[in-house]
């Protein structure tokens, strides 16, 4: 489906707003202009979740406008999510309307794709799911070529795996990424091409270390991994860990020491307020860090994580958030000054945007 001029026109007035705003909150720092990465007008989402709306005794995939919980907007297709979730989309409305094992209490769908065609199912029920559920969902993930996981309260059942697999190539090199069900991975994977592509650019080849804060699966951490001497990783989240870990072996990266600790708890080591037992064995003095990653949640850098980068020479910060990366630029403003600036236009269609600033320290 190509997009309509109208819609892409509409994507590129949006886009160009919020790179206005975004452009205005750095005039203090005096940021030079950024490189932006548009995002596809359609089919650009990898993951979509609907809830299911009965009227006239059958199911409808169902989204609602923010603040309205009570006016269901009907979907057949949603042309933001990926190709592969729109051909899946029809295939599955038909199973559960022809399967009753399948439909019974059913209440939400989550579809989890990836740009290697990848895709995993999420069925969410208000029952518990037994082995007649098992025994169709089995057939239908033969069906669809897909992995499905059905959820109820205290119950998880996995029919194939409980992950997509995506790959990313980056300065020439195809990386594998394990993108576990029910965890955080990005959902735009063609901007998320690009994020990789000006990460290790900015970057470049370097002789020393790498700290990076909020790792995640390991999205920047892999392909990084290649241009440093070592990496120091952290990351709190449980499944996002064990994910980084798998993805690491998986890649056969063997510099890399992932440690699970918030931004919070690392500072603290770091600074020597109290020690860890997850850092036992890691002499973090033997680390020569030249420049520290950080990918933080909308709520930024608390303030002592943001006093621990000013020690360090170069800063790649990645915002989903201008005005809190506003904030923690205020405070690294004495120290460091922005180098290259990138925006990623990773949702269309909502005011939200992805940045990358490279920070150096003033000389």
């Amino acid at each position: 489906m190509v997009a309509a001029p109208e819609a892409a026109d509409d994507d590129e007035r949006q886009l160009a707003v919020k790179a206005a705003r975004w452009r205005d909150l750095m005039v203090p720092f005096d940021a030079p202009v950024p490189t932006i990465f548009p995002s596809p007008s359609e089919h650009y989402r990898l993951r979509a979740e609907f809830r299911l709306w009965q009227t006239k005794g059958e199911r409808h995939y169902a989204m609602f406008a923010a603040g309205d919980k009570r006016t269901p907007i009907l979907l057949e297709q949603f042309p933001a999510a990926s190709t592969r979730i729109n051909a899946l989309m029809p295939l599955l409305q038909s199973a559960w309307q022809t399967t009753p094992t399948l439909s019974t209490r059913l209440f939400q769908v989550e579809f989890l794709s990836t740009l290697a065609g990848d895709a995993l199912i999420t069925l969410c029920y208000h029952r518990r799911l037994d082995a007649a559920w098992q025994a169709a969902a089995s057939e239908l993930a033969r069906d669809l070529q897909v992995s499905i996981v059905g959820r109820s309260r205290g119950q998880k059942c996995v029919i194939g795996r409980d992950h997509v697999i995506e790959e990313m190539r980056v300065d020439g090199r195809l990386f594998r990424y394990r993108q576990p069900e029910g965890a955080f991975s990005q959902p735009n994977g063609s901007v998320n091409q690009a994020m990789l592509a000006w990460a290790s650019a900015a970057l470049g080849e370097r002789d020393d270390d790498l700290l990076e804060l909020y790792c995640g699966n390991g999205n920047f951490t892999l392909p990084l991994s290649t241009r440093v001497q070592r990496v120091l990783a952290t990351e709190i989240g449980k499944s996002s860990v064990h994910a980084a870990q798998a993805n690491l072996a998986d890649n056969a990266i063997d510099n890399v020491t992932l440690v699970r600790l918030s931004a919070e708890e690392l500072t603290q080591a770091l600074n020597g307020v109290r020690p860890f037992r997850r850092l036992a064995g890691i002499d973090l003095h033997a680390y020569r860090f030249g420049t520290v990653l950080v990918d933080p949640p909308r709520a930024g850098l608390d303030a002592a994580t943001c006093e621990l980068l000013r020690r360090y020479p170069r800063i790649i910060y990645i915002s989903c958030q201008p005005s809190t990366l506003a904030a923690n630029l205020a405070q690294l403003q004495d120290t460091h000054r922005p180098a290259h600036c990138a925006l990623f236009d990773q949702f269309p269609d909502t005011p939200h945007l992805e940045s990358g600033v490279l920070l150096e320290r003033r000389k």
